[in-house]
């Protein structure tokens, strides 16, 4: 048996965990991530990428504003100078930016270094889609703390400076309050952006430095402690600039799902350890005291305040495997378990008397599968990977707590083509697009703008005899708020019979989301689909994916 045959037939047994909830989200909303179309590939391609993904339903992109780039060339001390090598002119054009330059202050920022979000928000505004910034490290060089030499390796991510990041959060946040004039564009006032996120996988080492560290004779978890800081700093910033929870939307987290056991400086912490560290409570759900507070910093709460946010953000990936599937340690938080982190945050929330927000909405802001091909390492099968995004769709809408779900990637990035051929590293960069990097569409096309799934109830209609289908899909392309009605229909599964119409055509919510329960019209294995019929002459418009019923 095949992986990926083994891969879909334990999703299809896990099908029960998926029974339809009673209380869905109502306004689930869907995020893209592309920052290697949006940001790294020129206005150009920024602007066919957003008018794509409208096209596609996305509501929003999430984008990163990386602080080094923007600072690139904002400071030079006297050892950037000697390092660079620079001299007359160019020395003299280096220290004045130096002089004129406020951290706080984005006029005095190298000007083109903010052009590409400049014409991304604005190009954003012309086509209808909310720009969604996480502001993130790492940081420029003076932004950060200089590591021992045995950890000089995680030196661009080591301990960054959180005064330094609220002065750089001041500043992207002025930019984009809705008043401030592009100095080399337009010459007119750059739309405000109002949906936030601060720090990017705080437990991951690739972003925030060292992970665990021995403080007080003991090794700790030392990442969620300089989270807090950045948390609590960078909230600090966008206030200055404008920007709170009572008129953006401004999220916490952006948490990675998986961690390990080991207790490194470089060793990633799972997001259950992660929030726990983050809130200072001890695995047994007790506040640390005395010197285990201590050594975590439990006092910043004390003096700098809550956690201010109005939503978590997480990335739930199961990598290869269904986004049914439970990892077995449970502070692992993928997809397949999405539920335990609205619980772990509320029990935090309650043993903090507040420290960390109550009831937060939860918002999945990365999420996908790599496909193979391309990739042999990572990749699932190109129907595995439609069926798993879809499967994720779901679960995200039959939770009442998550607002929105993702998709990371439009299209594949291409390899890393200076390391050897079909080597981890050639496959470093992602694979989980809805498009193969020359374009072609893959399957997980159609299953991202109409996902559709059917649920076999495993019981029979008595007036039939067929069996009985629970029914649930989006049609994701229509624009929010559009008044239409889905058709359920059926057809042999072995094309003995053309597709039927079953029951009358069920209407469709202002996201796109619509349910039914139907029963087959024949006795035999068969498919569902939904489509859109032109009201008209009947014709076909929109068609799903079929299912046959998980």
């Amino acid at each position: 048996m095949s992986r990926t045959i083994r891969l879909l037939s334990l999703t299809f047994a896990m099908a029960a965990m998926l029974a339809p909830a009673a209380h869905a989200s109502p306004s689930q909303i869907s995020i893209m991530m592309d920052d290697d179309l949006l940001v790294y590939r020129g206005d150009d391609v920024a602007a066919r990428s957003l008018t794509e993904m409208k096209k596609l339903g996305v509501d929003a992109v999430r984008v990163t504003v990386l602080w080094k780039t923007v600072a690139e060339n904002a400071r030079f001390s006297k050892g950037d100078i000697k390092r660079l090598k620079l001299t007359g002119k160019l020395k003299t054009a280096a220290q004045k930016q130096t002089k004129k330059f406020k951290a706080t202050n984005p006029s005095t920022y190298p000007i083109r270094n903010w052009d590409r979000y400049d014409n991304l928000v604005t190009s954003a505004g012309r086509v209808g889609i909310k720009i969604y910034f996480n502001v993130t490290g790492p940081g420029p060089a003076w932004a950060m703390t200089k590591p021992p030499k045995r950890y000089r390796s995680l030196r661009a991510t080591w301990k960054p400076r959180p005064a330094a990041f609220k002065q750089f959060v001041t500043a992207v946040g002025k930019r984009f309050d809705g008043t401030y004039r592009d100095e080399n564009g337009s010459r007119s006032a750059l739309p405000r952006v109002s949906f936030w996120s601060l720090w990017n996988e705080p437990n991951q080492a690739g972003w925030l430095s060292p992970q665990w560290e021995r403080r007080g004779g003991s090794i700790v978890p030392a990442a969620p402690a300089l989270y807090r800081k950045l948390q609590q700093y960078g909230y600090k910033g966008l206030v200055a600039s404008g920007h709170r929870v009572d008129n953006d939307i401004i999220l916490t987290g952006e948490t990675a799902p998986n961690g390990t056991d080991q207790r490194s400086a470089k060793a990633p912490l799972r997001p259950g350890t992660f929030l726990r560290e983050l809130a200072c409570i001890d695995p047994a759900g007790n506040p640390y005291t005395g010197t285990a507070a201590v050594a975590r910093d439990c006092g910043d709460f004390a003096k700098r305040g809550p956690i201010h946010a109005n939503g978590y953000a997480h990335h739930p990936y199961t990598k290869n495997v269904p986004p049914t599937q439970v990892d077995p340690n449970p502070n692992t938080i993928t997809m397949a378990n999405i539920g335990s982190l609205g619980t772990l945050l509320d029990f935090l929330s309650a043993k903090t008397s507040g420290a960390i927000p109550a009831n937060l909405p939860l918002f999945m802001t990365e999420f996908g599968f790599e496909t193979n091909p391309p990739d042999p390492i990572s990749g699932v099968a190109p129907a595995a990977q439609a069926l798993f995004n879809e499967i994720g769709e779901y679960q995200a809408w039959q939770n009442p707590r998550i607002s929105s779900q993702a998709q990371f990637l439009l299209k594949d990035v291409a390899p890393v083509r200076t390391h050897k051929r079909n080597s981890k590293a050639y496959w470093f960069t992602y694979q989980s697009g809805l498009f193969y990097l020359k374009g072609q569409p893959k399957l997980s096309l159609n299953a991202y703008t109409t996902p559709f799934l059917a649920f076999d109830t495993h019981t029979t209609d008595p007036a039939t005899g067929t069996g009985v289908f629970n029914l649930w899909g989006q049609m994701k392309l229509l624009p929010n708020g559009t008044a239409a009605s889905a058709t359920l229909q059926w057809s042999a599964k072995d094309g003995s019979s053309p597709w039927i119409t079953v029951g009358d055509a069920v209407p469709i919510d202002r996201m796109g989301y619509f349910t039914a329960t139907r029963s087959a019209p024949a006795p035999v294995p068969g498919q569902w689909r939904a489509v859109l019929l032109n009201p008209a002459d009947g014709s076909l418009i929109i068609s799903s994916p079929g299912s046959s019923g998980l």
